[in-house]
């Protein structure tokens, strides 16, 4: 395990409208407050045919093949994710939702594209005083989150 300590900054709460894109939104919104770190939480609706990631096709591959889910209908969802900037020095969600319909759920990550529905809430919690960043694995392809103790 590898950690970074880190301190609460300031609070953000946002309204999300009808067809804003997540990852896309919250990265934006990120970039021109100058968030580098964050914790996220989403609450809301996703609409039909919203990209879910929901798993490699086989685990073992050296480099895993995302599978791709569209989201049948209007469902739903509530998220929670990490922000932090990566090697561009842009800020990178990472978000895993539940999207459900009746008695039907999906859960995935959201950074192939999710459309809110009517309404998505989102609360961003900015960590500061962190070298958190993304970079991208050379082994799976991932942006995964480098974590350095800060040294005092």
């Amino acid at each position: 395990m590898k950690y970074s300590e880190a301190n609460m900054g300031r609070v953000f709460v946002l309204r999300l409208e009808h067809g804003d894109m997540i990852p896309d939104i919250i990265e934006k919104f990120a970039g021109d407050q100058q968030v580098n770190g964050a914790l996220v939480f989403f609450l809301g609706g996703a609409e039909k045919d919203s990209k879910v990631i929901v798993g490699p096709k086989d685990g073992k591959e050296a480099k895993p093949v995302p599978m791709i889910t569209l989201l049948k209908d209007v469902s739903e969802a509530l998220g929670v994710g990490t922000l932090f900037m990566n090697e561009e020095g842009r800020p990178k969600l990472h978000m895993h939702s539940a999207f459900g319909r009746e008695r039907n759920t999906v859960t995935g990550c959201t950074r192939q594209g999710v459309e809110v529905w009517q309404i998505g809430e989102v609360v961003i919690l900015e960590l500061t005083g962190s070298a958190a960043c993304r970079k991208v694995d050379a082994e799976t392809g991932f942006e995964l989150l480098e974590v350095h103790e800060k040294k005092k």
